[in-house]
């Protein structure tokens, strides 16, 4: 009976670590051509979509160390951080995310429709490095502005001690 006990327990253990090693989550998010809202879901986007920016999240032990208050804020609002190949302020941006324990995605912008594209979503001429957070964004890099968004987003102004820097790059 102890044998058949061992047994039961063990292949329970063993199912119920394999249903957490596959927690991660996809988030996709776009503009619905219909209604030229943003979209966010966990489903892929119809074909024809426009700005479909790809979230992968992390995984449940991931997520798990990371401070309660962040996982809230990366839950409802997730970090894109728009860049370019040849961005002189793209390093500073990141590391301020970084250095707040942010997770975010990064979008390499690559041509001047992406460019003019970002520029419509945001309200104006578009300059790299920009960020959105949720439904809002920000032109340009300004360390206090970026600062501001994160806050009121409800992310911590430090990253946990231990913590390891982000920006899966999102295409």
């Amino acid at each position: 009976m102890l044998t058949t006990a061992a047994l039961r327990f063990a292949s329970i253990a063993t199912v119920l670590l394999a249903a957490t090693a596959t927690n991660a989550q996809t988030t996709y998010r776009w503009i619905d051509r219909a209604t030229g809202g943003t979209v966010v879901s966990d489903r892929p986007p119809p074909p024809g979509a426009r700005q479909v920016v790809v979230v992968e999240a992390a995984s449940g032990a991931d997520r798990q160390r990371l401070p309660y208050a962040t996982r809230q804020a990366s839950e409802k609002f997730p970090v894109v951080l728009y860049t370019s190949a040849d961005c002189p302020a793209c390093p500073q941006a990141r590391a301020l995310l970084n250095g707040r324990g942010v997770p975010f995605a990064e979008k390499l912008l690559t041509s001047e429709e992406q460019l003019a594209e970002l520029g419509r979503q945001l309200g104006g001429a578009a300059s790299l490095p920009s960020i959105s957070v949720g439904r809002q964004g920000s032109r340009a890099f300004a360390a206090a502005t970026w600062n501001e968004l994160l806050d009121l987003a409800g992310y911590p102004a430090t990253a946990p001690y231990g913590y390891q820097p982000s920006g899966s790059a999102a295409e």
